[in-house]
C-alpha cells in the first residue's frame, strides 16, 4: 500500500478544498492501471486524483480508501451509499447514478466538474466497478481535461466493460474536453444521496441477490463459507419476491408487454427454485433453473435496458 501512497504524494494530489485540474494544465495523469486492492474490486488508477472500482463494503474496505488518501467517493450506483462509514474515516460521499444505457449530458458536467474541483483523490465507483464506474470515469476525467478522449475507450476495455453496454462505450467514444467556464456554470451542490425511481431502486436489490445466488451456485449450492449467512432457498425466496414487487409498479405495467413477460417468466422461475432448494432437488435441476432466470435477465437487459440513449430518443 505504501508505494501507492508515495505514487499520489509524488503526483501533488490536492488536498481538502483544493483544485488540482485547471483549463490550462495538461493532463497530467498517469497510464490507467490495475490498482492492488484488497477490498476495492476492480480498482483502476485513471489519473493521479481518481481510481475506479466496485463498491466498498464494510469498515475494511473504507480503510482501504482511507490509507490510498481518498477524499471524496462519487457513486454512479442507484443504490443507497453508506455515508455514516465514509465519514467515519473522514471521506465525503457523493451520489451521481446512471443507468446502462450511457451517460447523459447534462451527468457528464456533474462528473468532470466533480472530478476537477472536488477534494482529491477520488473513487469513483459503480456496484461491480466494470461498466459503469470506469464509463463514469473517463466520460468525468476527459470532460476535465484529466484524459485523453482517446483513451476512454481503451479504459473501459481494461476495465472488463462488456461490449454488450454499447450506450456506455458510446458515451466514452464521445466524450470531450469541456470548457472550463461551462463547467463553472454546473451546480456544484453535490448531494450525497438522491432518491432513485421505485422500478430502479428494486432493480438493484434484485441484482445484489442475484449475486448472492452466484456466489452460492459456485459453492455447489450451500451457504458460502466466507458467507455463512447467506441461506441458499431464503436467497432464492428474495429473488422471486423482488419479481413479484417489480410487477405491481405501476412503472412496469406501461412497460412493454414483452418486458413484463420476463418478469413473470422469472417469477415463476424463480419460486420454482426456492421449492427446489428447500425439497433437496438435484444439483443439475437448481441450476439449470438459477440459469434460466440469470438468461431471462441477460435477454431483458440487452431488449431494453442496455439500449443506448440515443437509440431510445429515436
Amino acid at each position: 500500500m505504501l508505494p501507492t501512497i508515495l505514487f499520489f504524494l509524488a503526483a501533488g494530489w490536492a488536498g481538502e478544498g483544493q483544485v488540482v485540474a485547471k483549463a490550462e494544465d495538461a493532463v497530467r495523469g498517469v497510464e490507467p492501471r490495475k490498482v492492488a486492492a484488497e477490498h476495492l474490486p476492480n480498482a483502476f488508477q485513471i489519473h493521479s486524483r481518481v481510481i475506479s472500482g466496485g463498491l466498498p463494503e464494510g469498515e475494511a474496505a473504507f480503510r482501504e480508501l482511507s490509507e490510498l488518501g481518498v477524499k471524496t467517493i462519487v457513486s454512479v450506483d442507484g443504490a443507497t451509499p453508506d455515508v455514516a462509514t465514509a465519514k467515519k474515516f473522514g471521506m465525503r460521499y457523493v451520489h451521481l447514478p446512471h443507468g446502462y444505457d450511457g451517460i447523459p449530458k447534462e451527468r457528464a458536467k456533474q462528473l468532470a466538474r466533480a472530478v476537477r474541483d472536488l477534494p482529491g483523490p477520488i473513487y469513483i465507483h459503480c456496484h461491480h466497478g466494470k461498466h459503469r464506474s470506469p464509463a463514469a470515469a473517463a466520460v468525468g476525467c476527459v470532460g476535465a481535461g484529466l484524459l485523453n478522449a482517446e483513451a476512454a475507450e481503451t479504459l473501459l476495455k481494461m476495465a472488463g466493460t462488456s461490449e454488450g453496454y454499447r450506450g456506455l462505450y458510446q458515451s466514452a467514444r464521445e466524450a470531450r474536453r469541456l470548457d472550463d467556464k461551462l463547467l463553472d456554470q454546473v451546480l456544484a451542490d453535490f448531494p450525497e444521496k438522491v432518491t432513485v425511481p421505485p422500478l430502479a431502486e428494486l432493480m438493484v436489490m434484485l441484482e445484489h441477490t442475484h449475486d448472492h445466488l452466484k456466489l452460492i451456485a459456485a459453492a455447489d449450492w450451500k451457504s458460502p463459507r466466507e458467507h455463512p449467512d447467506l441461506d441458499p432457498a431464503h436467497e432464492a425466496l428474495l429473488l422471486r419476491e423482488h419479481f413479484t414487487e417489480l410487477l405491481r409498479l405501476d412503472a412496469v405495467q406501461s412497460k412493454p408487454a414483452e418486458f413484463r413477460r420476463y418478469l413473470t417468466d422469472s417469477e415463476e422461475v424463480s419460486k420454482g427454485l426456492e421449492s427446489e432448494l428447500r425439497g433437496g432437488a438435484s444439483r443439475e435441476k437448481i441450476a439449470a433453473a438459477f440459469a434460466r432466470i440469470s438468461k431471462a435477465c441477460t435477454d431483458c437487459h440487452q431488449r431494453f435496458r442496455d439500449v443506448p440513449l440515443a437509440e431510445k430518443r429515436m
